[in-house]
C-alpha cells in the first residue's frame, strides 16, 4: 500500500523518466509513437517497473481520455475463464473514446491465469484485434502459452542496478527533503536487490522514523542478517568451534529476527571471501542450495543451518 501511494506521488510522466531499463523504455516509445501497438508483453522481475511502463504508453496514448480506454485486472486474483469471457471481451468488444483507435487492456501477473483462461484470451486477443490492444505483464514469460507469445511484442525488464535505485531515492530524497548518508544507501540497495517497489517501502519505513537515514536505521527496518554477523558465524564453523557456530548463529537470529532465508542469503553472500580452496567453496555452496531448498519446502529453519554449520565445521577440518 505504501509503495502504491508513493509510486502514484512520485509516477513518471515521460518514458525518459523510466529508470534502468533504457533499450526497452526506446522500443515502447517508438511504437507508442506511431499509434498502432501490437499486443505488448512485458517479462521480468517484480518491481522494475512493467506496470509503470504499461500506464504511461495509456496516458500518453489517451491523455485526458486515459480512464475511459483503460482496463486493468489483476490476474492474481481474477484468474478464471469467466473473467476473460465476461470482463475482458466486454470491454474489448465497444470502440474507443478519442482519436485512437483501440482500447487497452492491462493484465497483471498474467503468468497466474489458468491455462484455460489462456486459451480464451487467445481468441479474444484474436478477434478484437481492431478495438483493443492488451499489455500482459508478467514475472515469468515461460508460463504464458506459446499462441499468446506468438501474438506479442516481449520486453524483458530486468533487476535495477545501484546507480538505478540511487536515482529513485535521490528523487523521493529532495522531495520529501530527506538526508541519506552513502553507507544508508549501500545498505537499501542491498535490501531491496534491485527491487524499486521494495526500495521506495523501506525509505518510507526509515523516513517515518527520522529524516535522516543511515546505516543503523535502514538495518534496523530492513532486519537482515549482518554481514559481519554471519562471518564470525562462518569463522567459527570454518576453525572447528561448531558450538560457537550454533550459539552465535541462534543469538544473531532471535537478536536481528532474522528468517532461516535471509541467513542463507547472507551465508551465500559471504562464502566466496571465506579463505579456502576454491573446489571446497563450490562444495559448500551445493550445500547451501540444498539448506535453502528444506526450508522452502517447509523444514525447520534452524535445524536445516545447523546441518550446514556442521558441512562447514568438516570442510574446515579438510573431511
Amino acid at each position: 500500500m505504501v509503495s502504491e501511494i508513493w509510486t502514484e506521488k512520485y509516477r513518471p510522466s515521460k518514458f525518459d523518466q523510466v529508470v534502468g531499463q533504457d533499450d526497452t523504455v526506446k522500443k515502447v516509445e517508438a511504437l507508442t509513437g506511431s499509434l498502432n501497438i501490437p499486443h505488448l508483453l512485458f517479462a521480468g522481475p517484480a518491481g522494475t517497473g512493467k506496470s509503470t511502463l504499461a500506464l504511461i504508453v495509456v496516458k500518453e496514448l489517451f491523455e485526458k481520455n486515459w480512464r475511459e480506454n483503460y482496463l486493468e485486472l489483476n490476474a492474481s486474483d481474477e484468474r478464471g475463464i469467466n473473467i476473460i469471457r465476461e470482463k475482458v471481451k466486454n470491454f474489448a468488444r465497444t470502440k474507443s473514446i478519442g482519436n485512437v483507435p483501440f482500447k487497452i487492456i492491462f493484465l497483471d501477473e498474467a503468468d497466474a491465469l489458468t491455462p484455460e483462461a489462456q486459451q480464451a484470451l487467445r481468441r479474444t486477443m484474436e478477434n478484437y484485434s481492431s478495438t483493443c490492444r492488451f499489455i500482459l505483464s508478467c514475472n515469468y514469460s515461460s508460463k504464458i502459452i506459446d499462441p499468446i507469445q506468438s501474438r506479442c511484442a516481449i520486453f524483458r525488464f530486468k533487476l535495477l542496478e545501484k546507480k538505478d535505485i540511487a536515482k529513485v531515492i535521490q528523487k523521493i530524497s529532495e522531495g520529501e527533503k530527506l538526508t541519506i548518508n552513502p553507507d544508508a544507501l549501500e545498505l537499501i540497495y542491498e535490501g531491496s536487490e534491485g527491487d524499486c517497489r521494495r526500495c521506495i517501502n523501506i525509505l518510507q519505513s526509515t523516513a517515518s522514523i527520522s529524516p535522516i537515514i543511515n546505516f543503523d536505521l535502514v538495518s534496523t527496518v530492513i532486519s537482515n542478517a549482518k554481514p559481519k554477523d554471519i562471518r564470525v558465524v562462518m569463522d567459527y564453523a570454518i576453525s572447528g568451534d561448531f558450538q560457537k557456530a550454533r550459539e552465535k548463529l541462534l543469538d544473531t537470529m532471535l537478536r536481528d529476527g532474522v528468517s532461516g532465508q535471509d541467513v542463507i542469503k547472507a551465508i551465500q553472500k559471504e562464502l566466496w571471501s571465506l579463505p579456502i580452496e576454491p573446489e571446497v567453496k563450490v562444495k559448500l555452496t551445493e550445500k547451501t542450495g540444498e539448506a535453502e531448498f528444506r526450508i522452502v519446502e517447509g523444514s525447520d529453519p534452524f535445524i536445516q543451518l545447523q546441518s550446514l554449520l556442521a558441512s562447514f565445521v568438516l570442510a574446515g577440518l579438510g573431511l
